[in-house]
């Protein structure tokens, strides 16, 4: 079976993504994982599919780890998907709503060429991220081998534990964000973030991907970490992100209102492959 794809990435955050509306998409687990193995398929952290809405949106995204997984939600892919949307002539409107199995997110392709999300609410009951707790709590204690670790648990329509860190570049994201990323107390598994705040309009983050691993970039990590951040009283509204693949920016009011990402998104080749 051919599938056309193409290859896009948003701060180095990298997907394959494929046109399900103009094509017949029906992968398995296997496949998926073919297509993101760097090695012997193309490469990415998560494979985007475009399909049609069901509902009364634009389009229907779908959203699947390397590991042949589907999640929720992707920020950066989100950008991606809006910038291939308009790119292949699938739609002209600067902003279109998607649906996600998390609910509609509402992106919008700026002047200058960034896209801007609407990420949604953040939802910090334990029961919905979902996460082990007896009650909401800005911090909680984990403990993980014997040690006990404080993290912030919320979802951006995925999970997301925040840790704040002292120095970005010791951070033990690949060793202890495994082991946080499967912990029981996050029954669906968990992203996980290590963030240094700089000052308050401006932090550094490391992101440990659940099926992914680290990644150079995540977008709804990034919301995760500054929603955190702001509950912790350590930031202001308005915060740039720096990530290992470049900035993002996030605005949050907070309370009920949603929070909004802004960044880039680039095609980098397009193909075919043989599955």
């Amino acid at each position: 079976m051919k599938v056309k794809f193409t290859k896009m990435q948003g701060l180095g955050n990298d997907f394959v993504v494929l046109d399900g509306i103009n094509q017949s998409i029906n992968l398995d687990r296997q496949q998926i994982r073919l297509l993101a193995d760097r090695h012997f398929g193309v490469g990415c952290d998560q494979i985007l599919l475009v399909e049609k809405a069901q509902g009364q949106a634009d389009f229907r995204y779908r959203i699947f780890n390397a590991d042949g997984g589907e999640v929720e939600q992707c920020g950066n892919g989100a950008r991606c998907f809006v910038r291939y949307v308009h790119d292949h002539g699938l739609t002209h409107k600067s902003e279109i709503r998607i649906e996600t199995l998390s609910g509609v997110i509402s992106p919008k392709l700026e002047v200058n060429g960034n896209i801007t999300v609407n990420m949604g609410k953040p939802i910090f009951e334990p029961a919905e991220i979902p996460f082990i707790a007896e009650q909401y709590a800005s911090t909680y204690e984990l403990e993980i081998q014997n040690q006990s670790v404080t993290m912030s648990a919320l979802s951006m329509g995925n999970p997301h534990a925040v840790r704040v860190i002292q120095d970005i570049d010791t951070a033990p994201v690949n060793s202890e964000g495994a082991l946080i990323e499967t912990h029981s107390r996050f029954p669906k598994r968990v992203n996980v973030g290590y963030m240094q705040v700089m000052d308050r309009t401006h932090i550094k983050l490391r992101v440990f991907e659940r099926g992914a691993g680290e990644t150079l970039a995540c977008g709804t990590g990034a919301c995760a970490a500054v929603v955190a951040g702001i509950n912790l009283g350590l930031l202001d509204q308005q915060v740039t992100v720096s990530t290992r693949g470049g900035e993002l920016n996030i605005y949050w009011k907070g309370q009920d209102d949603p929070v909004w990402m802004t960044g880039p998104a680039v095609t980098v080749f397009e193909g075919e492959i043989n599955l």
